[in-house]
């Protein structure tokens, strides 16, 4: 039985919004980007603020653009299988976990700030996994539908790229297949 509620996007377009204006903001102060970037340890307590705003700041226009188009694809559809509050709290802990795992995870001694949503983001990847692995998705170099758990899986290996904060996505993915599990057998919802 598939259980869905009405979607109420307001609250995405919201975090869409301000991930924009953050975006051209920095863009016209590309200093900002180190100063509300995500530092590792041992470094992190020199801005610990940035453990939040990394979550809003993007290195380019293709960052924030791939990042956008996860967060309305994958955000919308499981606004309707959780509601808003689970959503928010599933986005907002998964940049956190997220973030926590490029601080402790990340090698030393580089101390390169991680900017981004993606671990928000693979954190609802991960989520909308769990609770609908069969969900046909489309892949941006494969033109045929593929399941949502083997697309997450290849965004995760591409991840592992130098220059990407591999962490940070494994930490939200590892935080969302949790929140998934959890909201599935509370729910039974069966895909």
């Amino acid at each position: 039985m598939r259980t869905y509620r009405a979607a109420n996007l307001t609250t995405l377009w919201f975090l869409i919004t301000i991930n924009v204006l953050v975006f051209i903001f920095t863009s016209v102060r590309p200093d900002m980007r180190s100063f509300l970037g995500l530092l590792p340890y041992p470094y992190f307590s020199i801005q610990p603020w940035a453990i939040i705003t990394h979550m809003f700041i993007h290195a380019n226009f293709w960052h924030i653009l791939c990042n956008m188009i996860s967060l309305y694809f994958l955000g919308s559809f499981l606004l309707r299988l959780i509601g808003e509050g689970k959503f928010l709290i599933v986005y907002f802990l998964g940049g956190l976990i997220g973030g926590l795992f490029y601080v402790f995870v990340s090698p030393p001694p580089f101390p390169i700030p991680a900017v981004g949503a993606s671990g928000a983001i693979f954190a609802l990847g991960g989520a909308l996994a769990m609770m609908a692995p069969k969900l046909p998705v489309f892949m941006f170099f494969i033109p045929i539908p593929v399941p949502l758990w083997i697309a997450i899986i290849v965004f995760l290996l591409i991840s592992f790229v130098p220059g990407i904060a591999w962490q940070a996505h494994l930490g939200g993915l590892l935080l969302g297949l949790g929140a998934g599990y959890y909201y599935k057998k509370k729910r039974r919802v069966y895909f």
